[in-house]
């Protein structure tokens, strides 16, 4: 593989950054923000996750925050859900495109401790989930697995058992009359490194020849972005990420471990790399920056403070 001409960005942080975070904004700012996103370029937003209200407090305005968000030409809106009822909920928004996909973690005590199901439990939950994206005539699916490269409560996850998982999850989707799209590993705890990416990517490319992967990258440890360009190298180019690095790792040892990598720190490195993002570097950091004050502390990322260097360059 080569290094991708054009990566697609998915950007997480109004989802995954906000709903992290132990504050609750208003909606009307929640909407600006991410509509300010949507001017940068980026293509793909996750704007908000139907989950309970007495769980997540923070995404009790889901349905109200899809309501007020402005269309962008060529700017698509997502979100995410857990189980049927959440599913049900974003469908009636009528205004996302929806994530529908088989994802499991290699970690039967995160599954616990984060879905409250084991294994079993959690793999027959997705066998219902797949008869519902079945008889809703939805044909395909992405199939992911989450701890991929290693647990907090676990320690290492074997490349064995994660492509295990994937295998699992292709009999079920085909069982149920379900194409794959992709495949998705998650770093959820930030265990990858660039040796173990690689080993997984190449992995996954012998064994499933063509079919795109997906990263889910979280910088918990600092290695993210070099997790990146590992995956650059073997031509991954579909990646989630935060702008400013909004979020963080709740199953983290210790308080303020750093979520996904930062958006604008990954459109920077592409930048240099001669791979096309189509995304407005300098009007993603006014973003970074504006997330800071949101939050009302210091995020991560690191580009909104050193600045885009085709800046320098023009002087």
């Amino acid at each position: 593989m080569s290094v991708p001409r054009k990566v697609m960005i998915h950007e997480v942080g109004p989802r995954e950054g906000f709903q992290f975070e132990q504050i609750t904004l208003p909606t009307e700012i929640k909407a600006e923000f991410i509509e300010a996103l949507a001017r940068t370029g980026l293509k793909d937003i996750e704007v908000a996750s139907f989950v309970r209200s007495d769980v997540v407090p923070q995404m009790a305005d889901a349905e109200s925050l899809v309501a007020k968000l402005t269309p962008y030409p060529n700017v698509t809106y997502t979100g995410t859900y857990l189980n049927v009822r959440g599913l049900e909920r974003a469908s009636r928004t009528g205004k996302l495109r929806l994530k529908h996909g088989l994802t499991i973690s290699a970690s039967e005590t995160f599954s616990q401790r984060n879905q409250h199901a084991s294994h079993q439990e959690a793999y027959d939950q997705l066998a219902k989930r797949a008869d519902i994206f079945r008889d809703w005539g939805i044909g395909s699916v992405s199939l992911g697995v989450a701890a991929a490269f290693g647990c907090n409560f676990e320690g290492d996850i074997a490349l064995s058992k994660v492509l295990d998982w994937i295998r699992r999850l292709e009999e079920l989707a085909f069982a149920k009359d379900l194409e794959v799209d992709e495949i998705r590993l998650l770093d959820t705890m930030g265990w990858a490194n660039p040796k173990s990416i690689s080993e997984s990517i190449e992995a996954i490319h012998g064994l499933w020849p063509g079919k795109p992967i997906s990263l889910h990258l979280h910088d918990t440890r600092g290695l993210g972005m070099a997790n990146a360009y590992a995956a650059l190298l073997l031509g991954v180019s579909d990646f989630d990420t935060a702008v400013a690095g909004l979020g963080g790792c709740p199953f983290a040892d210790h308080k303020g471990a750093a979520g996904n990598i930062a958006t604008e720190d990954f459109v920077l490195l592409c930048q240099e790399m001669g791979i096309e993002t189509e995304v407005d570097l300098d009007a993603l950091i006014k973003c970074a920056l504006m997330a800071e004050v949101l939050v009302g502390h210091p995020l991560p990322g690191k580009v909104k403070a050193g600045g885009n260097l085709n800046r320098y360059r023009q002087k």
